[in-house]
């Protein structure tokens, strides 16, 4: 895949168009190519293909079904935790909330009203709750699982640019999360409402979800929205929710309340599916 986009002449091309070659070649069955470029990517980003429940590289037909790989069984057990980690990642921030700013990074906040697509009723229920933003690397595994029960009430897809979401990229520009385009979940659970945000990145951002499918592409220009009946859509605490094809973050927010989060956790540690995220009672 990316030795065929490297021929390409990029410049001459629109960002959307660039998108869809990717996604075409990610999604495309090259045979032997399609393997060398696992392999290659395998050897760049040293993933650890003994985790996968199938390690053997020739068989993924398309660089996505390779991406999205699941894991063994048992490779990620689960803490007894009131909220565990839902990825394999590191933290980029997490905390308390200063009222509805959120923190990327030093120097940069952006509001929730932003990274919810500009719902205030929705934003405002969180108002000096917590957050956790968890980076998912190349390496990684990119399937997100449930932190705890939940009750899905509403999906939302906001538009945005697909810049990169790597720590670097999340110092230098402002606001990213709340411009790259996203999808927002909300869930009810037995300690109140949460958001789980599945943000896009630099070269497809393609995000699916186990209810939905595939939300995005096709990319549309306006918000949309889905809502979903009491017992519509119900997982439980370490059920998989969603994956990335090839996209990379995901921002939690809790409403407020005594939330602890797990001491050893840190900016910048690495994070395990399933390892102890945060505990605390219920808010009121």
């Amino acid at each position: 895949m990316s030795d065929r986009l490297a021929v390409l002449p990029q410049y001459l091309l629109p960002k959307q168009a660039l998108t869809a070659l990717a996604g075409a070649a990610a999604s495309a069955r090259l045979g032997a190519l399609t393997t060398a470029a696992i392999r290659r990517f395998v050897r760049r980003y040293g993933v650890d293909m003994s985790e996968a429940a199938n390690p053997d590289i020739a068989s993924y037909p398309t660089f996505n079904e390779f991406f999205t790989r699941a894991l063994k069984p048992g490779a990620r057990p689960l803490a007894s935790a009131e909220l565990i980690c839902p990825v394999d990642g590191s933290i980029s921030q997490f905390g308390a909330m200063d009222r509805d700013k959120i923190l990327q990074a030093k120097g940069h906040h952006y509001l929730t009203t932003a990274l919810v697509g500009g719902d205030e009723a929705l934003a405002t229920q969180f108002d000096h709750g917590s957050f956790a933003t968890l980076y998912l690397s190349p390496k990684d595994y990119h399937r997100i699982h449930m932190p705890c029960d939940g009750r899905l009430t509403r999906m939302i897809h906001v538009p945005g640019e697909l810049f990169s979401v790597n720590p670097p990229t999340a110092r230098g520009i402002p606001g990213l999360f709340a411009r790259n385009e996203r999808v927002v979940c909300v869930f009810d659970s037995p300690r109140g409402s949460f958001v789980l945000v599945l943000v896009g990145a630099t070269i497809v951002g393609s995000m699916a979800t186990v209810w939905h499918g595939v939300v995005s592409p096709p990319r549309k220009k306006q918000v949309r929205e889905w809502r979903y009946e009491v017992g519509q859509v119900a997982l439980k605490q370490g059920d998989e929710m969603g994956r990335f094809l090839l996209g990379s973050t995901v921002v939690l927010l809790f409403p407020k309340s005594d939330l602890r989060f797990n001491p050893a956790w840190a900016p910048e540690r690495a994070i395990r599916l399933g390892e102890p995220m945060a505990s605390g009672p219920a808010p009121n």
